[in-house]
């Protein structure tokens, strides 16, 4: 018999495979943007459908015609400002040096983070807006209102945000605007663009060779008394680090470069399902259409961010004509 050719499975990029230590991603990296904007939002993960669009892309081997697309379907409420923090450049990058926390916060707040102590910040933000030049960077720390959504829960996700632009006056001037309003993804992204998706897969569990790496079963005829893995030769006796075993799977942090944006809307009537989504309900805020399936179960937060690699876009060159509301019980 010759020699079959079979390569390994599964890419040393993500090697080792750690989990999350979050429920939520963890951007490690934002767009460059002239524009002063935030460079990225959240929702949570409702379920999938599909539409029917017309193809109206002057160069497209589909122009004129009716295309079927996956979707899934984001619920984005509308995010509140936490807090801003100030960093400064140093030999091991940005750390962060101080921050300011916001002094109308929501009761759902401290169901997160404890109650702090009562300080004047308004009076610490004037010190340090006169002080803006010590600082290279300026970021936002926003938190959720999951209660607005289907989700049925109250606790917010807190997290950070970039901001756009390169100069740091200008990103403060920006932050302070937003400290006592509701920030809409409908502010953020339009649809027809690129977005970058990162989020935390599902947790599978302990599994065994076969289906954390797909190794092949042999035949009950082979020669090897092991019908999975060969671990290696007897001597050494070591399993060497490449060698697919079975632990732990899922529950990795992961991102998607370039996802088109086909729809921001407000009108949850419009997408919503008989009988809600599985598992989820029904969407009642801001939600977004995003080509194609993402990681992570439903109700996991996604994190939505401007791309960071340069793609031919999608563009508005389409009609979205139906919007699939059929039950997905």
């Amino acid at each position: 018999m010759g020699k079959v050719h079979r390569p390994r499975h599964g890419s040393l990029q993500f090697w080792p495979r750690k989990k999350s230590k979050k429920m939520y991603a963890k951007v490690k990296a934002w767009s460059n943007i002239k524009n002063i904007s935030l460079l990225g939002f959240v929702g949570y993960k409702a379920g999938m459908t599909h539409i029917l669009i017309k193809d109206n892309r002057p160069n497209s081997i589909t122009k004129g015609e009716q295309l079927v697309l996956p979707v899934t379907v984001i619920e984005c409420p509308a995010l509140k400002v936490y807090g801003i923090r100030f960093y400064k450049q140093t030999a091991y990058g940005l750390i962060l040096n101080t921050e300011v926390v916001n002094h109308r916060l929501d009761k759902d707040i401290y169901r997160k983070v404890p109650k702090s102590k009562k300080t004047d910040s308004e009076t610490k933000l004037k010190q340090l807006e006169e002080k803006i030049n010590e600082y290279q960077d300026v970021k936002l720390v926003v938190y959720t209102q999951p209660r607005k959504s289907g989700l049925g829960k109250k606790t917010p996700e807190v997290f950070e945000l970039a901001i756009g632009g390169e100069n740091t006056r200008a990103k403060l001037d920006y932050a302070k605007g937003l400290l006592d309003k509701e920030i809409k993804v409908s502010e953020i992204f339009k649809q027809g663009i690129k977005v970058d998706i990162h989020a935390v897969t599902k947790g599978k569990g302990f599994q065994g060779s076969i289906k954390r790496f797909h190794a092949q079963l042999r035949q009950h005829k082979t020669e090897k008394k092991i019908r999975g893995v060969i671990l290696g030769p007897t001597r050494p006796a070591k399993a060497l680090w490449g060698i697919p075993l079975p632990g732990r799977m899922g529950f990795n942090l992961r991102t998607e470069y370039n996802k088109d944006l086909l729809m921001v809307g407000d009108k949850p009537e419009k997408i919503n399902p008989k009988g809600g989504f599985l598992h989820y309900g029904l969407v009642k805020t801001d939600y977004l259409l995003i080509k194609g399936s993402i990681p992570g179960p439903c109700k996991r937060l996604i994190t939505i961010t401007e791309p960071i690699r340069k793609a031919k876009v999608f563009g508005n060159n389409y009609e979205i004509n139906y919007v699939s509301l059929e039950s997905k019980q």
